[in-house]
């Protein structure tokens, strides 16, 4: 069980896992993820963390179907300028390894920011905390879980 699987039964909300076999050479996880699981990559997340300006971290949750607009992000979180934290910074603030962080249950909370596409969706999918795990729940489940905001964040 990972701290997000544990996080969500908890809060007793409302999810789904699925699993699937991880291929260690993708380079793609959230396409990967998709993929196995016939799933739209509009419905898949990725889990990204960029460093703000002002030295904060802040987490962004984007479909794999586009790519993060680290201006857009940078103006939802109230900075100038984001750039990409790099993989071992994401690692340790969030206690998962690149591919699998979750959005759920890191090791100390962010500011997270959800994009604005996952409001017209019923359900979501997002990393279940390692490569080949998958969670599904609400949008919504996902912005009160995290203390998250919706935000315009993708670019198509």
């Amino acid at each position: 069980m990972t701290p997000a699987v544990k996080l969500l039964e908890e809060a007793g909300v409302d999810f789904a896992l699925a699993e699937y076999h991880h291929d260690p050479r993708t380079p793609a996880f959230g396409e990967e993820a998709a993929q196995a699981l016939g799933l739209s990559p509009d419905e898949v997340f990725k889990t990204l963390l960029a460093r703000l300006d002002d030295g904060r971290l802040a987490v962004a949750i984007v479909p794999v179907s586009g790519q993060l607009d680290l201006k857009a992000l940078a103006r939802a979180a109230g900075a100038r300028r984001a750039t990409m934290a790099d993989a071992a910074e994401a690692q340790r603030a969030t206690g998962y390894v690149v591919g699998g962080i979750s959005p759920l249950g890191q090791k100390r909370r962010l500011p997270t920011f959800l994009d604005a596409s996952a409001e017209s969706q019923a359900a979501i999918h997002v990393s279940g905390g390692r490569r080949g795990l998958e969670i599904r729940l609400a949008p919504a489940e996902l912005l009160a879980l995290t203390a998250g905001r919706l935000a315009p964040l993708a670019r198509w």
